[in-house]
């Protein structure tokens, strides 16, 4: 009986031991974050596409997207929306940190996302739509395209309860805002400024947020983990090669490369290297907005450069297609502002193929124009001497020449030791002539 109480004990201890250990821990929140510096292009869209799905499967609280873009390809930007639109959790567009932009695309997917905030000293707008060829659209086309974008524009800002109105402005008009004027805007173009992304967490606990097919949902970000989302290395080398001064670069390796195999053939590895490249800057250039125009200029230029070397034009077609390299490689890139090649990189790039071009090509038409020094031509112009007795054109004679014995034929008498010189090689007979030693020799 004295037992009894610390029996009783015991198990009231064991029991409340295990319902503890049976109460579901609760899940750790967590927070999603990527980051586009570029321009929005299928290698940037499919990283961020991944994102969403990555937050989708691990039940994350929120996507942060932490955004500097100058713009890029709307088709591209179609499918982040489209996604965007889709995902399980919230989607934030952060333009920051300060001095960033998201100009054009950019602008389209800061005003889709479910909650549009900036940093201090940032813009965004100017999205009117370009020719994705460079090419300059006529009256028609453009007004089109930019009444077609602004009509997506609109529909994402109305159902996100944005500035219509201003939405549409930037397409048309190319208009920009400033955080300031974005949040200051009646309606707002966005819901928040924030100094970076802990501000911008900080500022979203609790928020209850609208989705874009009209169901609320509240998100809690407090002492949430942060997990962030880098590329995988394929994209991060597939984007590094997008960049427009590395596909330039790219293009100049592999003409060089296809060029010096030209030049030299059997040597291979520059055939192979230049080969690669070029197929890498077509792929880059599959990505970038391209200025057709000023692909046809650098196609030009080499044109004029190959033809400097078979017409005699005293270096101006050399010059011409230097300056067409240039002006092209300047053109190229010309589409979406902030993405163009630096002259810095186009100067030495364009000067430097050109003179290679020319130098090999000079020495390929300098070795084309020597003389033979080897096989049966390499004896026509040659000096031998007469062994034979007496050679006459009736009766063949044989003749000495670098230490061996020919059979050789003449239109003309001639008698021993009487130098001659080789005019034409039949097999193994040689046609000589009398030679004059006080001459040159002649090639």
């Amino acid at each position: 009986m004295p037992r009894l109480p610390l029996v009783a004990a015991a198990v009231s201890l064991c029991c409340i031991v295990q319902s503890a250990w049976a109460q579901p821990t609760s899940p750790v929140r967590q927070v999603i974050v990527t980051e586009i510096d570029g321009i929005i292009q299928p290698i940037t869209a499919e990283y961020f596409i991944d994102a969403i799905d990555a937050a989708d499967t691990s039940g994350a609280e929120l996507v942060v997207l932490v955004l500097r873009t100058p713009g890029g390809l709307l088709d591209s930007t179609r499918s982040m929306v489209s996604r965007m639109i889709t995902s399980r959790a919230p989607v934030v567009v952060f333009v920051g940190p300060s001095g960033a932009r998201a100009a054009s695309a950019g602008f389209i997917l800061l005003i889709a996302a479910d909650v549009a905030a900036m940093a201090p000293a940032t813009h965004a707008g100017a999205a009117h739509p370009v020719s994705g060829s460079g090419e300059k659209m006529d009256d028609t086309t453009s007004q089109k395209a930019a009444s077609d974008a602004a009509a997506y524009v609109r529909t994402l800002a109305e159902a996100r309860g944005r500035n219509v109105a201003l939405a549409a402005d930037a397409v048309l008009t190319s208009r920009a805002f400033t955080d300031r004027e974005s949040l200051d805007a009646m309606p707002r173009l966005i819901d928040l400024s924030a100094k970076d992304v802990d501000d911008l967490l900080m500022q979203l606990d609790g928020r209850t947020i609208k989705r874009f097919d009209g169901r609320t949902t509240t998100v809690h970000t407090k002492d949430a983990q942060v997990r962030r989302l880098d590329m995988t290395r394929r994209q991060r080398f597939l984007s590094a090669i997008a960049h427009p001064q590395v596909s330039y670069i790219l293009m100049t390796l592999g003409l060089l490369g296809l060029t010096v195999e030209l030049w030299n053939p059997g040597l291979i590895a520059p055939g192979v290297a230049g080969g690669v490249c070029l197929l890498l800057a077509f792929f880059a250039f599959q990505i970038l907005p391209v200025n057709m125009a000023g692909l046809l200029l650098v196609v030009f230029g080499i044109a004029l450069l190959i033809l400097e070397l078979k017409v005699p034009s005293f270096g101006a077609l050399g010059v011409g297609g230097a300056v067409s390299l240039i002006l092209g490689s300047v053109m190229m890139t010309d589409v979406v502002p902030g993405v163009r090649v630096g002259l810095g990189v186009i100067l030495p790039a364009a000067i430097g193929f050109a003179a290679v071009f020319l130098f090999l090509g000079r020495l390929a038409l300098s070795a084309q124009r020597q003389p033979p020094v080897t096989g049966a031509q390499a004896l026509v112009g040659q000096l031998a001497r007469v062994r034979t007795s007496m050679m006459t054109p009736s009766e063949p004679g044989l003749v000495d020449m670098r230490g061996e014995i020919w059979r050789a034929v003449s239109s003309v008498a001639l008698p021993a030791g009487q130098p001659v010189r080789v005019l034409r090689v039949d097999g193994l007979t040689l046609t000589v002539e009398p030679a004059d030693l006080t001459s040159p020799e002649r090639s």
